[in-house]
């Protein structure tokens, strides 16, 4: 109802809407954020299963394949362990086979000793000068063998450069007078000696040997 004041000086008094004596609450923002969570809700439900399945594929797929490399490691494994043994057995082989070699060329070696000790005193023996005997001076404490030359000599110069020449012979060294002593042969007087020697190993240069077994091409 619109009141009028009709007296003079009163003032105005503006008009009022009465509020009424119920009024409804404002639901719109809290309908706005139930809509929202409940939007989330049911996202959560869709796609939940969906991520969850997903993870669980991937891990799955992500066994096989960790599975698999299990396996194959294995594999390898045991194939290099097998390949390491068989490199193992060659090697002791070839180390079997190089000591024997070796072996092998030291007797060969040592086979020649004596046909370079005859041939250097061959070598040496000067004019008027014969050998009677060459034997082995037993030395268990010589490395190489020792041994004595027994013979004759129509003088002491002779005798001489005898001693001298085998002393530079590469294969003999420690040449050394024993004795000397004057005798008679075939009625002549003639001087009997004995030297000792050692055999000694040769300078490579000196040998020209030939391997047993050709280098691998």
């Amino acid at each position: 109802m619109i009141e009028v004041n009709l007296l003079p000086g009163a003032t105005r008094r503006t008009a009022r809407r009465r509020r009424p004596a119920f009024a409804l609450p404002d639901l719109r923002g809290k309908l706005g954020k139930f809509d929202r969570m409940m939007a989330f809700a049911i996202a959560g439900w869709v796609l939940g299963p969906g991520l969850v399945g997903w993870m669980f594929l991937s891990t799955q797929h992500q066994k096989s394949e960790i599975a698999l490399d299990l396996d194959q490691a294995v594999q390898d494994s045991g194939h290099f362990a097998t390949v390491i043994k068989a490199n193992d057995r060659l090697r002791a082989r070839r180390d079997t086979i190089a000591k024997k070699l070796e072996l092998i060329q030291d007797i060969d070696a040592n086979r020649y000793i004596w046909a370079h000790i005859l041939d250097e005193v061959e070598r040496t023996l000067p004019a008027y000068t014969w050998i009677i005997t060459i034997s082995e001076v037993p030395d268990s404490t010589a490395g190489a063998p020792r041994f004595q030359i027994d013979g004759r000599t129509g003088n002491t110069f002779a005798l001489t450069e005898f001693m001298k020449d085998l002393e530079q012979s590469p294969f003999v060294r420690a040449v050394r007078l024993i004795t000397t002593s004057m005798t008679k042969e075939d009625g002549r007087d003639v001087h009997a000696f004995s030297l000792q020697a050692q055999y000694e190993i040769p300078p490579s240069d000196a040998v020209q040997t030939i391997p047993l077994f050709k280098p691998e091409e």
